[in-house]
């Protein structure tokens, strides 16, 4: 096959899968998707992960496997490693031969007793909103050369975008659930208390701030009450 066919070809293969990311509206699945898709996808990408920032907290989610977890979470306690400055340092960032490198001398001494002998992670940036690094690890030292940077950086493109998308998405769809949640409770004091739903919502936030709890576990704590008390006759 020809440079150029090949090169169509990947990039039908891109294209496609960036169709399937932004299709996904669920977070969860969208992770799965980016993942698989770099397995597949990245020359010499053996296992991935990825990392999400969550307000500088670093988080491990959707390891292809349990090694691939170990090591995500390993840089996230030790706050150091590949993907650490992937987020921190808005770049890529590629470990040719764990067994010279320097920087990070834990996470390199983990990754080689886990037989991880290179490792690239790629920013996850969207609409002005650092969501994290995907991580990808090779069993041999040199695997991710240009061409895999290269692909790397153009999947982390969409997969961001459509991690960012399927986010709020989920957040759209969260507020909802607390909108009517809240919405119940006040009608529920509304009728059992003779409030008006100004006094009803005033009485769910005294009671939130004073229990510390946030105002829709309260709500749907109100909900789960008056429903037992409907099932129970």
């Amino acid at each position: 096959m020809s440079e150029r066919a090949a090169g169509t070809d990947l990039a039908s293969l891109l294209g496609d899968l960036a169709v399937e990311m932004q299709g996904q509206t669920d977070p969860e699945a969208t992770l799965k998707v980016i993942v698989e898709g770099a397995i597949a996808l990245v020359p010499g990408a053996r296992w991935a992960g990825i990392s999400l920032n969550r307000r500088g907290r670093i988080e491990s989610r959707m390891p292809s496997n349990v090694l691939v977890g170990e090591l995500d979470e390993a840089q996230a306690n030790l706050g150091e490693g590949p993907c650490i400055n992937a987020v921190r340092e808005h770049h890529t960032v590629v470990i040719d031969d764990m067994s010279t490198e320097t920087r990070w001398p834990r996470f390199a001494r983990l990754a080689l007793e886990r037989g991880v002998r290179s490792v690239a992670a790629f920013q996850l940036f969207a609409r002005e909103e650092n969501l994290g690094a995907m991580n990808l690890y090779g069993t041999e030292p040199g695997v991710f050369d240009r061409e895999s940077i290269m692909v790397g950086e153009v999947l982390a493109q969409h997969a961001a975008a459509a991690l960012a998308g399927a986010m709020s998405e989920s957040q759209l769809q969260s507020a909802l659930v607390n909108r009517d949640l809240i919405g119940q409770a006040k009608g529920i004091l509304m009728h059992r208390e003779g409030l008006t739903g100004l006094q009803a919502f005033q009485l769910l936030l005294r009671t939130s701030q004073n229990a510390n709890i946030k105002l829709v576990e309260i709500a749907r704590w109100v909900v789960e009450q008056h429903e037992n008390k409907l099932r129970e006759g």
